[in-house]
């Protein structure tokens, strides 16, 4: 019976090619285990054994242990299960041939467009967006460049889809829609070994992390494991819209629990069941776990942390800028988003940077770190002290206006924004007081400009600046239509999650989106190309000149400070070229020599989706 199966699989591997016949020895070898059909464990014997069961799985009781072989080539039915290189219906007949998928697809043959048109369709006929998310995370599962084609040509449709304001609920419900990992978990059981576990990650040629610990998704607040979404849909946004390859990302989620009392008693939940480690056990973890990714993946390989609690988040961007490539999405990216829209409302409102004064609501990690490059760029461009640029600056948190007189019970981050004056409790009664001409909420609470305090900027502005940034859109300050509404059709909005045009007075307002995807692709496409090997705040300053010159006059003319989405891959070319060229000046590049056009050079780094043709 033995000598059978294995003159049988010699005649299958003699009629394949190539890989397959590297298989052959695994194979080989396992057959030698199934003696045991030779000693009467076939159908007979009452397990369900026989000829079929080649691995003797049927034959085994349950207590038994098994090996799970495979083989693994691209070829039949493996190929059409492999998300990199299935392309569905669109195998034309030699490709059905060559790599023996006649009889597994149905006979039409449908090309990419038509694929990319079908599902378009599909993901329209839902009526919920939770559905639209699930639809296409499977579509990423099965078909790769499918799903990035279908991202790229429908960006503006899909971006909510896929990330904020959708990719919130997802990750509230994420034990419940969890279907297979899309990244890499680490938590404490595998505090020691995580060089190992990152080595279990099939992609060796890792460019760029996205990290998080889930403890403040969003404002949704700490979703603990389930904060997997964010790093998941900001890598699809890497390779969408900055074009960094699929397989150059991984996303990691560090678990050390959580101290969400729904969660921990959700039977659904995938995380650890604990209250969130702290301290020094906190400290260790990610000490091992950023000491290991630089040593598997190497110097220029970029962690992008993102979702941090804000005493985490700046501790660990300022423990590892000085000793690792990493960036913090919700200080940086959103200071260098915000700070671009600053840039090109000076075309609207009129004025330099210095002219203007900016009240904040919110004074965590997305508000200090847009206080913070605010003042650089003023700095810089008037050549004045940095702690003087500060004084145009001023932000309010849960307990009122920062003052000096709050200096000592201030957290770090906050200090260096302790200007004189006296306490004011109120937000409105702090914009009376300060009479700002740029109103920034990233306080994460919903519904905190009010009619009175938006009546009260446009009191004394002409056209008062009001962002919006909180997310998801539950969580925005106000909507576009208060903001455009109380202010009698007078504000230059934008906010964090999208808006819908708004009809005011007969005339038609399109909000802008201060959407951090402007930035982070392009930006960390910048450094790989470049080979950068640090982060900068010039770096920062450079994205965000290039996103600001990107604005048009047809732009402006709708009230707009940010461009279209639809013209993101040119956009974030851009400011690739503009990272580099920084990097370069600073000498913290190591691709050498620098490109001569480094606009080109980035496009032709770029993640092309298109179907490839197979031999």
């Amino acid at each position: 019976m033995l000598s059978l199966i294995r003159q049988s699989f010699l005649k299958l591997v003699k009629g394949r090619k190539g890989a397959e016949r590297k298989n052959f020895a695994v194979m080989s070898s396992t057959l030698k285990n199934v003696g045991d059909f030779e000693n009467g464990l076939d159908s007979k014997s009452g397990y369900g054994g026989g000829v079929k069961d080649v691995y003797g799985e049927d034959s085994a009781t349950e207590d038994q242990l098994i090996t799970p072989w495979t083989v693994s080539v691209a070829s039949g039915y493996t190929l059409l299960r492999d998300p990199r290189y299935n392309k569905g219906l669109a195998f034309i007949e030699k490709e059905r041939d060559a790599h023996y998928l006649r009889g597994l697809l149905p006979p039409a043959i449908l090309n990419q467009e038509l694929q990319e048109k079908r599902i378009m369709h599909n993901l329209r006929q839902y009526e919920v967006p939770l559905h639209r998310y699930t639809a296409m995370m499977d579509l990423q599962e099965r078909n790769e460049r499918l799903f990035y084609k279908l991202l790229i040509d429908n960006v503006e449709e899909l971006l909510p889809v896929v990330y904020t304001p959708t990719v919130g609920e997802a990750c509230q419900k994420y034990g419940s829609i969890y279907r297979r990992p899309q990244g890499l978990y680490i938590s404490l059981k595998e505090k020691g070994k995580i060089l190992e576990v990152l080595k279990n990650w099939p992609e060796k040629a890792i460019q760029v992390i996205v990290v998080t610990d889930g403890e403040r998704i969003l404002g949704l607040g700490d979703l603990g494991c389930q904060g997997m979404g964010i790093p998941v849909g900001k890598l699809s946004l890497y390779t969408a819209l900055g074009g960094v390859r699929p397989s150059a990302c991984l996303p990691i989620t560090i678990d050390v629990g959580t101290n969400n009392e729904k969660l921990l008693k959700d039977e659904f939940y995938i995380g650890l069941r604990q209250k969130r480690a702290t301290g020094k056990e906190y400290a260790e973890l990610l000490d091992e776990f950023m000491t290991a990714v630089k040593q598997n993946y190497g110097e220029k390989v970029l962690v992008q942390f993102e979702d941090f609690a804000n005493h985490n988040a700046f501790d660990l961007l300022a423990k590892y800028s000085s000793t690792h490539l990493v960036f913090n999405d919700d200080i940086q990216g959103t200071a260098s988003v915000v700070l671009s829209g600053m840039i090109a409302s000076l075309k609207l409102v009129g004025g330099t940077l210095a002219d203007h004064t900016f009240l904040f609501l919110g004074a965590g990690e997305a508000g200090t770190g847009i206080a913070e490059l605010i003042a650089l760029e003023i700095s810089k461009r008037t050549e004045a002290p940095l702690e003087e640029t500060r004084k145009k600056i001023w932000l309010v948190d849960s307990k009122g206006l920062i003052v000096s007189s709050r200096s000592e019970s201030l957290q770090h981050f906050k200090k260096p924004w302790a200007h004189v004056h006296e306490p004011v409790k109120e937000l409105v009664d702090a914009v009376k007081a300060i009479k700002p001409t740029v109103l920034i909420g990233t306080s994460g609470v919903g519904k905190t400009f009010t009619k009175e305090v938006i009546e009260a900027m446009a009191s004394f502005n002409e056209k008062p600046l009001i962002l919006a940034l909180s997310n998801p859109t539950s969580q925005s300050e106000c909507t576009a239509e208060e903001a455009y509404t109380w202010s009698k059709g007078r504000a230059i909005f934008a906010s964090g999650s999208p808006f819908d045009p708004v009809e005011y007075d007969g005339k038609v307002f399109v909000p802008g989106q201060a959407n951090n995807a402007y930035i982070f692709p392009g930006f960390g496409l910048g450094l790989i190309i470049s080979g950068a090997i640090r982060v900068r705040d010039e770096m920062l300053l450079a994205a965000s000149e290039a996103l600001a010159a990107q604005v048009t006059q047809e732009n402006y003319d709708k009230g707009l400070i940010y461009p279209p989405f639809t013209n993101i891959r040119k956009i974030s070319a851009q400011i690739a070229a503009n990272v580099a060229a920084k990097t370069y000046e600073l000498g913290l590049a190591s691709h050498l020599p620098q490109p001569k056009d480094l606009v080109k050079y980035a496009e032709s780094c770029m993640y092309s989706p298109i179907y490839r043709n197979y031999r």
